[in-house]
């Protein structure tokens, strides 16, 4: 039985997109990503996977480099805790190095892998229990023309996607156009989100609201600031979710007790991993809020923690996850299941489930202790 923290080894990963550059509000760009990987061996010869992976260095307060370096400062703290024990592990981890969140989810996720497998349990169980053995997955639309978009959202269908993430946030007049030549290019029934990524200034979000009048589409994330996205409400017909805004649980309850969201998203790296996501997910539950938990990116590790989490949420609170590791044409693990049908469901086994490739990640950055 799994003991203790024996060793610690950090990999490096690049994961370029299947589609092509990813673009969003602003003309910010990426074009794959570039994931940290942690591995946490415990003296019985087990191991737990965790991944963190930013979306260039412009999507939240997180980028490769800084969160490779801060997961080496980390990790040798990590030799000899109890193997079993994640939540006490994370707060030794928050006393070796404040904030940064990013930084410590890789290693938070490898955590509880570990002691979901030292416990023969799969995560979504470890957690809690699970509700239903699907959930449904949306795709992202890159930002383009109005005409390109609308061909991508036709490609996506085609491939069994039924809920579409519109990437606006630009200029209002050519946004509203986007969204009605996707809406009009897809089956009615088709689950439609306008996300800016925070894009828009408070005027261009009213805009963009008044052209598209009572079309039912969800927006997302409308302005950067809270504020903005408080005072936009009551001009907002349509279900309004948060996405950058919700970092902390004090976030996420302003949030509420404001009456801002009706939904939120929750990304394990920005909230700091398994563990504060877990609990704030059940926090946005206890409000009555909708709750979508997924990452900023990454592959099979990445994808498989966030189909766990996402099965622990009840399903009526649950909106729907994404499967990054079919976004990209770099893989590292075995397990995940066929998408079919436009769902996501849970790999086989304990803790994540999955069966990591270790020759496809390479030689390790770097290794503290031995097994």
């Amino acid at each position: 039985m799994a003991d203790r923290i024996a060793r610690v080894r950090v990999f490096r990963q690049e994961q370029p997109f299947r589609d092509g550059p990813y673009v969003c509000s602003g003309n910010r760009v990426a074009l794959g990503f570039t994931s940290t990987v942690v591995a946490i061996e415990a003296d019985d010869g087990s191991t737990g996977w965790g991944e963190m992976a930013p979306l260039g260095a412009f999507y939240s307060e997180a980028f490769p480099e800084g969160v490779l370096a801060g997961v080496v400062a980390l990790a040798p703290s990590l030799v000899g805790c109890d193997a079993r024990q994640p939540a006490a592990t994370r707060r030794r981890l928050d006393m070796q190095m404040m904030g940064q969140p990013a930084v410590k989810s890789a290693i938070d996720m490898a955590l509880w892998d570990l002691a979901a497998r030292a416990a023969d349990q799969p995560l979504v169980d470890y957690l809690g229990g699970r509700d239903g053995d699907a959930v449904p997955l949306y795709r992202s639309i890159s930002q383009d023309e109005a005409s390109r978009m609308a061909d991508r959202a036709r490609k996506y269908i085609a491939e069994g996607y039924r809920r579409l993430q519109i990437k606006v946030g630009g200029e209002p007049l050519e946004d509203v156009a986007r969204v009605r030549a996707v809406t009009e290019a897809v089956p009615a029934g088709t689950v439609l989100l306008a996300d800016a990524n925070g894009g828009w200034t408070l005027e261009a979000a009213r805009r963009f609201l008044l052209g598209i009048g009572e079309m039912p589409i969800a927006i997302e994330q409308p302005c950067l600031r809270y504020d903005d996205c408080a005072r936009l409400r009551s001009h907002c017909r349509q279900p309004m979710i948060l996405d950058e805004s919700i970092v902390t649980l004090d976030d996420l309850l302003r949030a509420s007790s404001d009456g801002t969201a009706d939904g939120v998203t929750i990304k394990i790296s920005r909230v700091g991993g398994i563990g504060p996501a877990t609990l704030m997910r059940d926090v946005a539950v206890a409000r009555g809020l909708m709750v979508t938990v997924e990452d900023t990116g990454g592959a099979e590790i990445d994808t498989a923690a966030m189909t766990h989490l996402s099965l622990s949420t009840p399903v009526a609170n649950r909106q729907h996850v994404v499967d990054f590791h079919n976004w990209v044409t770099v893989g590292h693990a075995d397990g995940m299941k066929p998408t079919e049908g436009g769902v996501l469901r849970l790999p086989d086994g304990p803790g994540l489930g999955i069966l990591v490739r270790e020759r496809d990640l390479g030689a390790p950055i770097a290794t503290f202790g031995q097994r």
